[in-house]
Order: C-alpha cells, then structure tokens, then sequence
C-alpha cells in the first residue's frame, strides 16, 4: 500500500512531496512521490499523514472501564480511541484491590494478540498517597508489601508503567524492583518533598503522572521553602511529564510553562480518558465503585469534589495545543507519538520511520482524524 498526496508529519517539521510504502505491516519505504498504479496508491487530498497516537493512560470510554477485566470491554476502549487516532494505549488500573488489578492483568494477557492497540497495562495505585488520592478509592491506597508487590511482578510481561508515590515506606525498593523487569515507573498521586522525589529517580523513576495533577508543589518545611514533586520534575531534564491537555485539568499558562521548562522532547500527551468518555453531559458512570459524571466536557466525582479523569481522545489534546496554546503542531504530534513510545520502550511505534510499524492516522487541516491504520490495517475511517 502507497500513502500519498499527504503532508507528512516528523518531529523536525512537516514535509510534502513524500509518500510512504507499507508492506507486511511495516513502514517498508518513505520516498519521493512517485506515479505509482492508482489500485496501489491510498491518496490522502493534502491531508496530513502522521503516526499512530500512543496514550500512556487510559481507563475507559463509553461506559466501559478497564477494571472490567473483559476483552469485550478492552475492545470497546480501543475502538473507541482509535477514533481519536489511538493506535496503542495503555490500559489503566484504578486503585482497587491487588487481586481485582491481577484480574486485568491476566485478561490483558489473554487478549492483548487479538486486539492490536493495547501495548500493556499501566498500574495506578494503590502505592500512592491518600493525601493526593484525586478520584482514587482511599480504603484500597496501601503502603507496598512485599507480598502485594510480587503478585504484581509476576505479571511484569504485561505491566508496562506503574504509578508510585516515592515517599511512601518501601517505595524506593518497589521503584527500584519494577525498574528492573524493564517497567516504566512514574511518580504521582504523591506528596514527595523534593529529596523524596530524588530517591525516586535515583532508583529508577523517570516521569511523572499527569503533571499539575495530584502532586505536591513548593511548601514550607520547618523554616524553609522547599521544591515538591512538581517542581523536581520541571528541573530535572531526565523525567517525562505526562499531561492532561484538555484545558480542564491544567490551564494554558500552566501548559506553556511545562513546555517552556521540558521542552516538546519532555511531554508526554495522556488522555487519562474514564468510563465518561464519548458520555453525553449529565451521563453517570462508575470508576470503580465512585460515582462520576459528565458535566461541561469533563469527569467528576458526584459530588464534585475532584475531577475523575477526562471525556478526551488523544486527538482533543492535541487540537487544545495547537488552537489553545499556540504550540507547533509537529512538536504536539510529537508529545502524542514518539514521545510516550521511548517511555515505554515501544520502539517501533510512534514515528514515521523505514522498520517501525505501519500505524498511521489521517489528519484534516481543521485537525479531525479522517481514518486510523494499525499495522497497515485500517480500524476507523470517518
């Protein structure tokens, strides 16, 4: 299959006058455009042609919720995402009992061949602080256990990230232990002061989950001003900053200072999508066993006490960037693509590169994702 007639997007700029062959799933060739056979050629009308979004966080849509622990439900959030221009994701936990987040994990394990999106699973909690709990179940939040630990190592082949709080006794053992089998750890729902957070990264913590969000900020100490996790993970060149960029969770002036500290190289777009996305307002949904809602384009507790995650796509995020913020928009598809990819060590998703997978989705110049292809494969067309 040849993509042509499209403006292709790279981390360095936009280019025309390329088209990109695919053969076996695999991105087998970028070149100058060609006149190949018309059956061969997908014309893409000027359209921008860009890789596949890879989403680090993402816990439902439509109704459905990853504690589900069902293919049926997993294949209802990936269709769904892959609308928004999702073509891998990472299903995420809520903090729940280990036995129920094992659940997911070995459903994940069953299914993850048949349902091409799903690149893993992302554990948020119950290693997080009750403090900064957000929408999270405070009777599950936990200290690490060593026996609670080593149910969830033995499925670290599925377990793609997890999120910590470092501060919490025997956190920076865990960091160091997922660290080891290759997962990606991430700092958050935490109360670290600054030198906890830096234990954290000297074990192994190399993000930080959804920046601005659930985190501590500068405070007093004794006599002392002193830096939190927030303020760690803008200084340190080294950690990834997940963001929620759906101009609800973190404002614009906030998003372009995390972009004036990290960089477009140190963003991590996440949708941090619930049960709520794709939900009319004033729809109800459960994050399991908290009753949510939707009202005015985001997910709330019932009694609006925190926000529970957002209605987003990955497509929504990116749009906010670039109308809302002002951001390059080869430098936004970056923070939704290659970016979370090298957090978890996808390396053939991603980007647009001769070897990487065939994961490409068509965008309209008003931003819209005209059709998603997985592995070559077309899974949403508008």
């Amino acid at each position: 299959m040849i993509f042509g007639n499209a403006r292709l997007i790279f981390p360095d700029g936009i280019r025309e006058g390329l088209e990109i062959v695919t053969h076996k799933g695999k991105i087998a060739e970028i070149r100058q455009h060609t006149r190949a056979p018309a059956k061969d050629v997908v014309d893409l009308d000027g359209n921008y042609l860009a890789p596949g979004f890879v989403d680090l966080h993402v816990h439902g849509a439509i109704g459905r919720d990853t504690m589900e622990a069902s293919a049926e439900a997993f294949r209802a959030i990936c269709d769904y995402h892959a609308s928004g221009g999702t073509t891998s994701l990472l299903l995420t936990t809520a903090t729940a009992p280990i036995s129920a987040i094992v659940d997911v994990l070995k459903a994940v394990r069953d299914c993850r061949s048949t349902i091409p999106q799903i690149a893993g699973v992302h554990i948020e909690g119950p290693f997080i602080s009750k403090t900064k709990r957000g929408a999270q179940r405070a009777e599950f939040i936990q200290d690490p256990s060593p026996v609670a630990v080593q149910q969830l190592l033995e499925h670290a082949d599925v377990i793609k990230r997890i999120t910590i709080a470092p501060e919490l006794p025997g956190a920076l053992e865990v960091i160091e232990n997922f660290h080891a089998r290759k997962v990606s750890v991430s700092g958050g729902h935490s109360n670290a002061w600054d030198d906890e957070a830096r234990s954290g990264f000297a074990r192994g913590m190399r993000s930080v989950t959804h920046t601005f969000n659930c985190m501590s900020s500068a405070r007093r100490r004794g006599i002392h001003r002193v830096a939190g996790l927030l303020e760690f993970a803008l200084s340190e060149p080294e950690i990834l900053c997940e963001l929620i960029a759906d101009g609800h969770h973190v404002s614009a002036t906030l998003m372009k200072m995390l972009y004036r500290a990290k960089g477009a190289a140190g963003i991590c777009l996440v949708t941090d999508a619930t049960a709520g996305a794709g939900l009319a307002d004033g729809s109800q949904f459960s994050l399991f066993g908290n009753d949510c809602i939707v009202e005015d384009g985001v997910c709330l507790l019932a009694d609006h006490s925190a926000l529970a995650g957002s209605v987003s796509r990955m497509i929504d995020l990116v749009r906010t960037l670039v109308d809302d913020v002002d951001m390059p928009l080869h430098e936004v598809i970056t923070m939704a693509t290659a970016n979370p990819a090298r957090a978890i060590d996808l390396r053939m998703q991603g980007r647009l590169a001769v070897g990487a997978d065939a994961d490409l989705i068509v965008l309209s110049p008003e931003l819209e994702v005209l059709r998603t292809f997985a592995g070559g494969q077309e899974i949403f067309s508008r």
